[in-house]
């Protein structure tokens, strides 16, 4: 797998991305981080446009958004899905400066730069850049992303960690992104610096529509074109997607994930 290919890349993308995407969840990370009315937001890394339409409402009145994503394809999709007055998409590649598209007064980067982790301090290089003197950067990440579950097979557990671990060679994947982030802004000189932490994933009991929908296109997109040999099955891949989607049935599973909220304010 390219390294600067998308490692979920899919043409059902842009739809699990809206699926699962809650407002009560975002909007309190958001004003946890400081988002308020009046203020120019940019959602980068934006693909299917419904965070970029609540950053929009969280900023009003008389505020406006931009959503950035690479992909022409998404961004269609949050053209048709999520227009509004005041609401812009366009097409950019993080890894270039952000030139021509003005300045921000905040800036949110949720779930981005965990599939970017030899590029993820030139990327907040390069929206530092355009974000105004004393405005709000806020990076959202998991930890431990897809790696804690309780009530599986030795075999599956493996298999789960080689994955990822294939995923962290081959693809630029970060499953550690999260508790990175506070000294990444330290780094780069913000200030006012604060950090949350939730779980995300909190998976117990029957499976939600939402949750199943979620972690089979994990399998079918980036597990299964990781590259990984899946040695511990002899029906290889199919063997081990039905071994996981049978524990994830299983209401006795618990599974769990990290979300880590970092924000600090640009020096003025």
């Amino acid at each position: 797998m390219n390294k600067r290919t998308y490692l979920m890349e899919s043409d059902a993308e842009a739809a699990r991305l809206e699926h699962k995407t809650d407002f009560e969840r975002l909007a309190q990370q958001a004003r946890w981080a400081g988002i308020g009315p009046g203020m120019r937001v940019a959602d980068i890394g934006c693909g299917s446009g419904k965070t970029t339409n609540f950053l929009h409402h969280l900023v009003q009145p008389g505020g406006t958004a931009v959503g950035v994503d690479a992909s022409e394809g998404r961004l269609a999709h949050a053209r048709e899905h999520f227009p509004a007055p005041g609401i812009e998409y366009v097409r950019r590649d993080f890894y270039q400066p952000l030139g021509g598209m003005g300045t921000f007064d905040f800036i949110w980067v949720r779930f981005v730069l965990e599939y970017h982790k030899e590029a993820a301090a030139s990327i907040v290089r390069h929206l530092l850049d355009i974000l105004n003197p004393g405005g709000i950067l806020c990076l959202i990440d998991l930890d431990y992303n897809c790696l804690s579950h309780y009530g599986l097979s030795a075999r599956l557990d493996r298999a789960i960690g080689g994955v990822i671990g294939h995923l962290e060679a081959t693809a630029d994947f970060d499953p550690y992104m999260g508790r990175k982030l506070y000294s990444l802004m330290y780094d780069l000189g913000l200030e006012e610096i604060r950090v949350d932490m939730a779980a995300h994933h909190l998976i117990v009991g029957e499976l939600s529509a939402v949750d199943a929908e979620n972690w089979l296109a994990k399998l079918e997109v980036a597990a299964k074109n990781s590259g990984y040999p899946f040695s511990e099955y002899a029906g290889g891949f199919d063997e081990f997607r039905q071994e996981f989607t049978s524990f994830f049935h299983d209401p006795r599973r618990f599974t769990y994930t990290p979300l880590i909220v970092c924000r600090g304010r640009k020096t003025g």
